[in-house]
């Protein structure tokens, strides 16, 4: 966008809109918020030394950019296409005010690799499934590579002078919006993210299939908030994780791996672009017929990492504290809420919202809707996760669980899991009373899978045969 911005024009002005009805909303939170006004006056820092600016502007978007447009004298604004049903509307109604200022609108693809209209069924139909999708997208890939834009270079012959785009207020703090910072939470900017990506490549990339899943490992590439603001290019890591896979057999695997994930991020962008409708309601029609359960004092144990099943529990101590979780545990904590506990979907995907750094509508909506068997390409209904099982699969000593929940720190590795099986005498021997200094289970395993596939089955059984299908994600 900005090195398209610097080809067309003598001159480009950078400016970014604080919305406060969205920053005080419940569709944000601190973490996220902190994390963009961490990369914005970061990247104030870069415009200034270089004798330019960032036009701060607050308020309605389209009266805010029409008016600076007008003021610095543009003929065309840039920017980044959004598949939110909220942003699409309101790039419309900015486009409308622009155009009628005779000032022209360009939108360009740069928050995914491909748009929602390049890889399609030769029917033209948007695939929903993800492998044909993806299979598609690595064809097209092999002959359509994109590099990273070097828009830094490009910004530096063409940067508007400071004095000429005028006063403008400086990066306000999250407490001004409502929100409590922390110093846990994902920061922001682009030298962090560089230095997280190179990090990834010179050390994580190799492993990254094999330690990807187990959440006391440093195995993920923690690039997902710098993705969401744009810190980082999607088109930079895809092409990191390329050539990667070309330049070292010992690396192919995790590149590949990687850059599957970097694919189905494209892949819920394109199901959110053509059905909408997922923003607010399942995305198989029948899914509506699920009888959600309405239980407030189980969804509060959810957020407040009190289920009583350790891996639960921690991951929800990782999300609250730190503005992050890992992608293993966000499938492990979801499937716990739909499948054990008969929460509606929507109410973990908003507050997953509020509480992660890397909040994406497509990709969190359709991680969630996939959980929760409702999505386009999801875990079938029966697939229901058994969380003391997934527990010793990813974090077999307990190394995960210890560090986020304290109260276990002192429970042996065959009991990290479930300790509430912890034989008296060593209960004792330790100093740990199950139900006292941890929370018994709120809901049994089996009678919750029982309870699941009883509310499930009526709606989704229809046309679906008990077979593992799906693609699995980690």
């Amino acid at each position: 966008m900005i090195a398209a911005a610097c080809r067309r024009s003598a001159r480009v002005a950078c400016a970014f809109v604080l919305d406060p009805v969205l920053l005080r909303g419940d569709r944000v939170g601190a973490p996220i918020v902190q994390f963009f006004f961490d990369s914005l006056a970061e990247l104030r820092d870069a415009l200034r030394r270089r004798g330019s600016d960032l036009a701060l502007l607050e308020g309605d978007a389209a009266p805010e950019l029409r008016g600076f447009a007008q003021r610095v004298g543009a003929t065309a604004v840039f920017y980044g296409h959004d598949d939110d049903p909220h942003a699409l509307a309101r790039d419309a109604e900015v486009a409308r005010g622009l155009h009628a200022a005779g000032i022209h609108v360009e939108s360009f693809v740069d928050h995914v690799y491909y748009g929602s209209g390049e890889v399609l069924q030769p029917s033209g139909a948007p695939y929903v499934v993800y492998t044909p999708y993806r299979r598609r997208w690595l064809e097209r890939f092999a002959v359509d590579r994109r590099p990273p834009a070097d828009s830094e270079r490009a910004l530096r012959a063409h940067l508007l002078p400071a004095r000429e785009i005028g006063a403008t207020p400086d990066v306000p703090s999250p407490a001004a919006f409502g929100h409590v910072a922390s110093t846990r939470y994902p920061r922001g900017g682009e030298r962090r993210g560089r230095q997280l990506l190179s990090a990834f490549l010179e050390c994580g990339i190799a492993g990254y299939a094999e330690s990807r899943n187990a959440p006391a490992l440093d195995g993920t590439s923690h690039l997902s908030p710098h993705l969401r603001a744009g810190t980082v290019g999607v088109r930079a890591c895809v092409a990191a994780a390329a050539q990667a896979a070309a330049d070292l057999p010992a690396r192919a695997a995790g590149a590949q791996a990687w850059l599957a994930e970097l694919i189905w991020r494209d892949f819920y962008h394109q199901i959110l672009a053509h059905f909408p409708r997922v923003a607010s309601g399942p995305f198989v029609e029948r899914a509506h017929a699920i009888p959600w359960r309405r239980s407030a004092g189980d969804f509060e144990a959810w957020c407040s990492a009190r289920t009583g099943y350790p891996i639960v529990d921690a991951a929800m101590v990782q999300l609250n504290e730190t503005g992050w979780m890992h992608n293993r545990l966000r499938m492990i904590v979801a499937s716990f809420l739909t499948k054990h506990l008969l929460v509606d979907w929507r109410e973990g995907e908003r507050y997953f919202e509020q509480r992660l750094a890397d909040a994406d509508l497509a990709a969190n909506n359709g991680g969630w809707q996939w959980s929760a068997s409702t999505g386009t390409d999801a875990a079938p209904y029966f697939r229901i996760f058994n969380p003391e099982l997934q527990g010793r699969t990813f974090d077999a000593d307990g190394t995960f669980v210890r560090a986020m929940l304290p109260a276990l720190a002192r429970v042996p590795a065959p009991y990290v899991h479930a300790p509430w099986t912890l034989p008296p005498l060593l209960a004792a021997e330790i100093g740990f009373v199950p139900g006292r200094d941890y929370p018994n289970p709120i809901v049994d395993h089996a009678a919750a899978r029982e309870r699941a596939l009883a509310a499930f089955a009526p709606a989704m059984r229809t046309g679906l045969t008990p077979r593992a299908r799906g693609p699995k994600r980690g």
